[in-house]
């Protein structure tokens, strides 16, 4: 909430340069939960608006379930850093991977 629907719209199109990533695949929850956090922190300090953070699509767990995606989802919301987030375009990763977009300090 609060933010142009002009952001949010060019959030969901890809079109906000993405200036870090971060590449969740292979990590246990807990690893995951601890390098997010800390990949989120180190990106407010270091201005980073916009950024990519890659949690697969559960081809590789058991049963195809895509564990982090939703760890993920429910992560960023508890982020006071984090503004808004979305899946990523195709290009991008697609439903694999999300676009955060990080409050300025």
């Amino acid at each position: 909430s609060g933010l142009q629907h002009k952001v949010l719209r060019k959030l969901r199109r890809g079109q906000i340069p993405i200036s870090a990533e971060l590449d969740l695949h292979g990590l246990r929850v807990e690893e995951a939960r601890q390098a997010l956090s800390h990949f989120l922190h180190r990106c407010q300090l270091e201005q980073q608006q916009c950024v990519r953070i890659i949690h697969g699509k559960g081809y590789r767990s058991a049963n195809n379930q895509a564990v982090l995606k939703s760890k993920v989802n429910h992560w960023l919301r508890q982020h006071d850093e984090v503004l808004a987030f979305c899946s990523a375009q195709v290009r991008h990763g697609g439903t694999g991977a999300a676009y955060v977009l990080l409050r300025r300090k």
